[in-house]
């Protein structure tokens, strides 16, 4: 038998909505029914952004620096800041993270030169505080950052999610719903949620090679 060829299998809100139904052991009646698994879903994307990195999420991107300015309102769908460069004159400088403490603790934050140090302020609309503030208007600051995922809005919609998550967010807006409508199968979804989760977040890692060296510093033959 031949193959399909086909390699689109994508589910759109609606269809979500009903497996997770199903899943409880329910069937989708009411337009109630589509609202509530809606915001349900919405709300699991939310948990998503609080369980750790979603590699597809990560947006790299860019600002001109103002000389003497150091501070940029960021866009107001980036959740954190993973790494920051500076570039100048084709070369990258990393800076190094602050946390508010240290960033506040700063004698004179007025001081001038190459950024080497950067603090963000995650507010509604997160804001990058530079230190030094730029002493020129032409380097540019290159940060990856986390972003938001696209809401579910109508329910034709398909999700901004990779297709090996496609079994994680059906299994996760199913246990959200048995917690509403089938509180019998509460745990059993449950389980069955975390597990898919925890294999699709392992498999979404960032890999790199990674060696260790021993010391030998205080070695002493015997």
């Amino acid at each position: 038998m031949a193959v399909s060829g086909s390699k689109n299998f994508e589910l759109d809100v609606a269809e979500y909505v009903e497996e997770a139904f199903e899943r409880c052991g329910l069937e989708v009646r009411t337009g109630y029914d589509l609202k509530t698994a809606r915001r349900s879903l919405n709300l699991l994307l939310a948990d998503w952004a609080n369980r750790g990195l979603n590699q597809w999420t990560i947006k790299q991107r860019s600002l001109t620096m103002v000389e003497s300015d150091g501070e940029y309102d960021l866009g107001a769908d980036v959740i954190d800041v993973l790494s920051v460069v500076v570039r100048r004159n084709n070369t990258d400088y990393s800076l190094e993270r602050l946390s508010r403490d240290s960033f506040l603790t700063i004698p004179n934050k007025t001081t001038q030169g190459r950024p080497n140090q950067f603090f963000l302020d995650r507010q509604l609309t997160p804001n990058l505080k530079l230190w030094p503030v730029p002493d020129n208007s032409t380097d540019v600051v290159l940060y990856d950052a986390l972003t938001r995922m696209d809401d579910a809005d109508d329910y034709t919609n398909t999700m901004d999610l990779p297709f090996r998550f496609y079994p994680c967010l059906a299994a996760g807006l199913a246990y959200y719903i048995a917690l509403k409508r089938a509180p019998n199968r509460v745990q059993m979804l449950k389980a069955v949620y975390e597990e898919e989760f925890d294999r699709a977040a392992s498999e979404d890692r960032d890999r790199s090679s990674f060696n260790v060296v021993p010391k030998y510093e205080y070695y002493r033959a015997g």
